[in-house]
Protein backbone atom coordinates (compact mmCIF):
# COMPACT_ATOMS: atom_id res chain seq x y z
CA UNK A 1 0.00 0.00 0.00
CA UNK A 2 0.69 3.20 -0.47
CA UNK A 3 1.89 6.08 1.83
CA UNK A 4 -0.11 9.24 1.66
CA UNK A 5 0.91 12.12 3.66
CA UNK A 6 -1.72 14.69 4.46
CA UNK A 7 -1.53 18.62 5.68
CA UNK A 8 -3.99 19.91 8.47
CA UNK A 9 -6.04 22.76 7.29
CA UNK A 10 -5.07 24.99 10.78
CA UNK A 11 -1.00 24.54 9.85
CA UNK A 12 -1.54 26.07 6.45
CA UNK A 13 -3.69 28.55 8.23
CA UNK A 14 -0.87 29.60 10.79
CA UNK A 15 1.52 29.50 7.69
CA UNK A 16 -1.12 32.20 5.76
CA UNK A 17 -0.87 34.42 9.21
CA UNK A 18 2.89 33.96 9.57
CA UNK A 19 2.67 32.03 12.82
CA UNK A 20 5.21 29.52 11.81
CA UNK A 21 8.87 29.74 11.15
CA UNK A 22 9.43 26.56 9.24
CA UNK A 23 13.05 26.76 9.14
CA UNK A 24 13.63 27.54 12.94
CA UNK A 25 10.70 26.20 14.72
CA UNK A 26 10.45 23.06 16.87
CA UNK A 27 8.76 19.74 15.09
CA UNK A 28 7.96 16.76 16.64
CA UNK A 29 6.74 13.58 15.66
CA UNK A 30 4.13 11.09 17.23
CA UNK A 31 3.38 7.04 16.60
CA UNK A 32 -0.73 6.78 16.45
CA UNK A 33 -2.62 3.65 17.63
CA UNK A 34 -3.63 1.75 14.48
CA UNK A 35 -7.19 2.44 15.03
CA UNK A 36 -7.18 6.31 14.52
CA UNK A 37 -7.72 8.06 11.71
CA UNK A 38 -6.60 11.62 10.91
CA UNK A 39 -9.56 14.72 9.78
CA UNK A 40 -7.19 17.66 7.93
CA UNK A 41 -10.27 20.14 9.25
CA UNK A 42 -10.79 18.69 12.99
CA UNK A 43 -7.20 17.44 13.82
CA UNK A 44 -5.23 21.14 14.06
CA UNK A 45 -3.53 21.14 17.08
CA UNK A 46 -2.30 18.40 19.14
CA UNK A 47 -5.03 18.63 22.29
CA UNK A 48 -7.18 17.58 18.96
CA UNK A 49 -5.25 14.05 18.14
CA UNK A 50 -4.39 13.09 21.30
CA UNK A 51 -8.02 13.46 23.26
CA UNK A 52 -9.19 10.74 20.85
CA UNK A 53 -9.30 7.50 22.92
CA UNK A 54 -5.94 6.06 22.63
CA UNK A 55 -4.71 7.64 19.66
CA UNK A 56 -1.42 8.22 20.55
CA UNK A 57 0.62 4.48 21.61
CA UNK A 58 1.47 4.30 25.48
CA UNK A 59 4.77 4.98 26.10
CA UNK A 60 6.60 1.74 27.17
CA UNK A 61 9.01 -0.96 25.17
CA UNK A 62 11.27 2.08 23.44
CA UNK A 63 8.59 4.57 22.45
CA UNK A 64 7.79 7.56 24.63
CA UNK A 65 5.04 9.84 24.08
CA UNK A 66 5.33 13.28 22.40
CA UNK A 67 9.34 12.88 23.40
CA UNK A 68 10.74 12.42 19.45
CA UNK A 69 12.03 15.66 17.72
CA UNK A 70 12.55 15.80 14.55
CA UNK A 71 16.15 17.55 13.90
CA UNK A 72 18.29 17.97 10.78
CA UNK A 73 17.36 18.73 7.31
CA UNK A 74 17.16 22.13 5.74
CA UNK A 75 14.85 24.58 4.07
CA UNK A 76 15.21 24.61 0.11
CA UNK A 77 13.83 26.35 -2.50
CA UNK A 78 12.86 24.05 -5.68
CA UNK A 79 12.25 26.50 -8.46
CA UNK A 80 12.05 23.35 -10.63
CA UNK A 81 9.18 22.13 -8.90
CA UNK A 82 7.64 25.68 -7.80
CA UNK A 83 7.64 24.78 -3.99
CA UNK A 84 9.90 25.29 -1.10
CA UNK A 85 10.95 21.88 0.73
CA UNK A 86 11.92 21.63 4.85
CA UNK A 87 13.51 18.19 4.99
CA UNK A 88 14.28 16.08 8.66
CA UNK A 89 16.49 13.46 9.53
CA UNK A 90 15.47 10.05 9.68
CA UNK A 91 13.58 9.34 12.81
CA UNK A 92 13.69 5.41 14.60
CA UNK A 93 12.36 4.08 16.68
CA UNK A 94 13.98 1.01 18.78
CA UNK A 95 11.49 -1.90 20.71
CA UNK A 96 13.19 -3.40 23.84
CA UNK A 97 11.53 -5.55 26.31
CA UNK A 98 8.51 -5.91 24.29
CA UNK A 99 6.40 -4.67 21.09
CA UNK A 100 6.04 -1.21 20.04
CA UNK A 101 2.67 -0.87 18.31
CA UNK A 102 0.50 -1.11 16.01
CA UNK A 103 0.82 1.57 14.61
CA UNK A 104 -1.10 2.90 11.24
CA UNK A 105 0.71 6.63 10.70
CA UNK A 106 2.41 9.22 12.94
CA UNK A 107 1.64 12.86 13.55
CA UNK A 108 4.09 15.54 12.70
CA UNK A 109 3.20 18.85 14.88
CA UNK A 110 5.08 22.38 15.58
CA UNK A 111 5.69 22.26 19.10
CA UNK A 112 6.79 25.98 18.85
CA UNK A 113 3.51 27.47 18.08
CA UNK A 114 1.94 26.24 21.40
CA UNK A 115 3.75 28.34 23.56
CA UNK A 116 2.25 31.65 23.49
CA UNK A 117 -1.24 33.09 23.37
CA UNK A 118 -3.25 32.90 21.44
CA UNK A 119 -2.23 29.38 21.22
CA UNK A 120 -3.53 26.54 23.05
CA UNK A 121 -1.74 23.20 22.01
CA UNK A 122 1.06 23.20 19.37
CA UNK A 123 -0.44 23.02 15.90
CA UNK A 124 -0.60 19.97 13.77
CA UNK A 125 1.16 19.43 10.97
CA UNK A 126 -0.04 16.31 9.33
CA UNK A 127 -0.16 13.17 9.07
CA UNK A 128 1.65 10.40 7.51
CA UNK A 129 -0.03 7.47 7.01
CA UNK A 130 1.95 4.41 6.56
CA UNK A 131 -0.98 2.34 4.53
CA UNK A 132 -0.94 -0.83 6.75
CA UNK A 133 0.10 -1.20 10.24
CA UNK A 134 3.27 -2.34 11.44
CA UNK A 135 4.19 -3.65 14.67
CA UNK A 136 7.86 -3.16 15.62
CA UNK A 137 9.21 -6.44 18.03
CA UNK A 138 11.51 -6.43 20.35
CA UNK A 139 15.12 -5.65 18.94
CA UNK A 140 13.70 -4.35 15.91
CA UNK A 141 13.60 -0.97 14.77
CA UNK A 142 11.26 1.08 12.65
CA UNK A 143 12.70 4.40 10.33
CA UNK A 144 10.87 7.20 8.44
CA UNK A 145 13.20 8.21 5.94
CA UNK A 146 13.17 11.31 4.30
CA UNK A 147 10.77 13.01 6.30
CA UNK A 148 9.70 16.03 4.26
CA UNK A 149 7.19 19.32 4.12
CA UNK A 150 6.30 20.84 0.97
CA UNK A 151 5.53 24.11 0.82
CA UNK A 152 3.72 24.31 -2.62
Amino acid sequence: MAVVCTLSNHWKYQLAKKQVDVNADTFKIILMNDTFAFDKDAHATLADVISSPSAELATGYGYTQQNKTLTGGTLTEDDANDKATRTFDNCTWTASGGTIGPTGCAIIYDESTGVASPFVSPTVVGCIDFGEDYSIGDGLSFQLQSITIDLA
